[in-house]
């Protein structure tokens, strides 16, 4: 049988593949949207037709597209193209500065959604007095804010009235110095109301919902991802995603996670309404086959669920643990329930006694004989180290996000939750990797504030902070190399996605994903890893983004 002539030749490049069987090239060969050949550009020239594309690379970097195995794309580009920004690291007068500016574009009665503001901030918003300031730049208006986690929100309180919230509810806290009146604080779950508030009074649009899930896909396209796993999706994200797909606007392949539970997002559909229809939403790029569990919360708000205590305060005493949100029955039960169904499940653990009911749930599934579910525990920055070596061995992967792991807010957020040697005992990434687990990074985008996958290659390396302001590296004993964080962006989140047939690497007959970088990381110091750029970015053989510098 005679092939057809390739489509596109690229040569004279230099090629990292992510293949172990070839690392590194020189050309590659597309055609129809797949790569045919890659190895040497005199190899592949003589497979051009007439019709061929050929171009010299001049040396250029290329490798695979990058793959995200935790965001939530669809939040990201409704926050971009419809919500307040707040700016990064605002202090409180930057955080009521903005919302005032903001409001003073809106008619009265308005909502004011947007954020984030940052985790180490919690002790500056979580009072009567900044309420009532709050309450004031808002002129009056309802105000609903997400920390830099998502999990957490700082509202008025004309929000608190609209949405029936009353002081002193669990999750919603109030100070003690000002007659327990509300600061509008809400943790987790006790969001929800505000959330459905707001949600009631205009919600998006089909058109609009489509155009947020399009915008975080652009997004994405421009930082190299041409693969991701949305970690929070319901029917609305699904129909945009279909959407897309159907019109031939899907610029990536994606997986989504169908909620369980919903502690933080307010959706209307999660848990059996959802879990076991999102077959009717699968197109060639989009792939519902997932759920997703959040089985603790964060450890800044003491709702991670931990062996060890955490350091005693006044509202916990001296021995609180955190708890898990559902109980090791329940646990299991969903898990098997939905692998009945066929459906894999992340499960989102930041806490090591959460991440240890995970691993258990998952050794009575295994034992059961289920062998074909894909299992990820989300974030799981703390694991007991009697719990690393069963990753491998039950086939867990670790979803980790050193976007939001490495020294910062957060990580200073926990300091003051958890004592100091146990606090900086985050992400045993090397030891897992050394143990055989597949460790898949993700960047929980728009928790951290950009999806660029070279912030989180640039920690895993170094364990420093990529932007400098926060100086030190964190537990660097388990920095890995660039080749690790590498596959960890690529044929790994792939491999835990269930994509590993079709991207994650430049071998014949996978998706043509690829990307162009401004340099080789590789010839470049580890601290000038976050400093790389995509220059071009191809899903499925296409071009869907190209870097223009900015005119001078």
């Amino acid at each position: 049988m005679t092939l057809s002539p390739p489509d596109l030749i690229l040569t004279g490049g230099r090629v990292y593949t992510v293949d172990p069987e070839q690392a590194w090239a020189e050309a590659i060969a597309v055609a129809g949207g797949r790569l045919v050949a890659v190895g040497d550009s005199d190899d592949l020239l003589p497979l051009a037709g007439p019709d061929t594309e050929i171009r010299d690379l001049a040396g250029a970097f290329v490798m695979p597209g990058l793959v995200d195995v935790h965001n939530h794309h669809f939040l990201a580009g409704k926050e971009e193209l419809f919500e307040l920004r707040v700016p990064i690291g605002a202090s409180l007068d930057g955080i009521l500065e903005a919302v005032a500016a903001h409001a003073a574009t809106l008619p009265d009665g308005a909502w004011i959604v947007g954020g984030p503001w940052a985790s180490d901030r919690l002790g500056d918003v979580n009072t009567a007095a900044a309420l009532e300031r709050l309450d004031a730049a808002a002129g009056g208006r309802p105000v609903m804010l997400s920390d830099d986690s998502h999990h957490n929100r700082w509202a008025s309180s004309r929000a608190l009235e609209l949405a029936g919230v009353e002081p002193g509810s669990a999750g919603v806290l109030t100070d003690p110095n000002a007659d327990d009146r509300a600061t509008g604080v809400l943790l987790e779950a006790a969001g929800l109301p505000v959330a459905r508030a707001h949600a009631a009074a205009g919600a998006l649009t089909a058109e609009q919902e489509r155009a947020a899930a399009q915008r975080g896909v652009e997004i994405l396209n421009s930082y190299g991802v041409t693969a991701f796993q949305d970690a929070g999706v319901s029917t609305h994200i699904l129909e945009a995603l279909r959407s897309l797909d159907a019109s031939g606007d899907l610029d990536a392949w994606v997986v989504s996670s169908l909620l369980i539970n919903d502690e933080i997002f307010g959706f209307a559909e999660v848990g059996d309404d959802l879990v076991f229809g999102g077959e009717r939403f699968r197109t060639e790029h989009h792939r519902p086959d997932f759920v997703k569990i959040f089985l603790d919360g964060v450890p800044p708000t003491r709702t991670g669920a931990f062996l060890e205590p955490y350091l005693p305060d006044d509202a916990h005493g001296d021995h609180f643990h955190g708890e898990t949100l559902l109980d090791p029955a329940e646990l299991t039960g969903w898990l098997r329930r939905v692998a009945r169904a066929g459906l894999s499940a992340k499960i989102h653990c930041t806490g090591d006694a959460s991440v240890h009911e995970v691993l258990n749930a998952v050794e009575v599934l295994r034992g059961e004989g289920t062998t074909e579910p894909r299992y990820q525990i989300a974030h799981g920055q703390f694991v007991h180290p009697d719990d690393i070596p069963r990753f491998a061995a039950l086939g867990v992967s670790a979803d980790i996000s050193p976007f939001i792991w490495v020294p910062g807010p957060i990580v200073e957020a926990i300091r003051e939750v958890l004592p100091r040697d146990r606090a900086d005992r985050i992400q045993p990434n090397r030891a897992l990797i050394d143990a055989g687990a597949v460790v898949a990074g993700g960047s929980d985008w728009p928790v951290s504030p950009s999806p660029n996958a070279w912030e989180g290659i640039h920690g895993l390396v170094t364990r420093e902070d990529p932007s400098g302001a926060y100086p030190g590296a964190l537990w660097p004993e388990q920095a890995i190399s660039l080749a690790e964080a590498i596959a960890a962006f690529t044929i790994n989140g792939a491999e835990a996605m269930g994509l590993a047939h079709e991207t994650g690497s430049l071998t014949p007959g996978k998706s043509a994903d690829f990307v162009l970088l401004d340099r080789d990381p590789f010839a470049h110091d580890a601290r000038s890893l976050v400093q790389t750029t995509v220059t071009e970015t191809w899903f499925a053989g296409r071009r869907v983004y190209e870097h223009r510098p900015a005119a001078a």
